[in-house]
């Protein structure tokens, strides 16, 4: 694993940060976060991202997006019961797809990094972004601080 841009381990980069409390059910034998909880983390933050920009009812019924691959970059432990911060933002604009960029943060440093790839289909095929939908996405574009 190549270790990540400095800009990626700085909170400061993304524009959406989100504070989710970990649970006991989180842990691995060893008491650490296990991988499954980085998953399940990272995909809240995504959520509640792609929620904010593209809420539900302003979506035409006819498309759908859907993630296509996901990439987590393990860095540090992480432990219960302390809290992380989720930061997420756009990394790139493709034609009919984007990836998402995020950083997990407990304790002030970074643990995980998370790249996702998702796909929009309109009327059951890979077209072009709308037009709305990519200046929605610029404005939560990550940048290096």
């Amino acid at each position: 694993m190549a270790k990540p841009e400095s800009w990626r381990l700085d909170a400061a980069s993304y524009p959406v940060c989100i504070e989710l409390q970990t649970r006991f059910q989180d842990m691995d034998i060893n008491g650490h976060l296990n991988n499954v909880a980085f998953a399940a983390l990272f995909e809240s933050g995504r959520v509640l991202m792609n929620r904010r920009i593209r809420p539900f009812g302003d979506r035409p019924a006819n498309e759908r997006t859907m993630v296509a691959a996901v990439e987590i970059n393990y860095l540090a432990e992480g432990n219960f019961p302390d809290p992380v911060e989720i930061a997420t933002g756009i990394g790139r604009l493709g034609t009919s797809s984007w990836t998402i960029v995020q950083a997990m943060f407990q304790n002030g440093r970074c643990i995980a990094t998370c790249d996702t790839v998702v796909v929009c289909r309109t009327d059951g095929q890979a077209k072009p972004l709308r037009a709305e939908m990519v200046a929605e996405l610029e404005t939560n574009l990550a940048r290096a601080g």
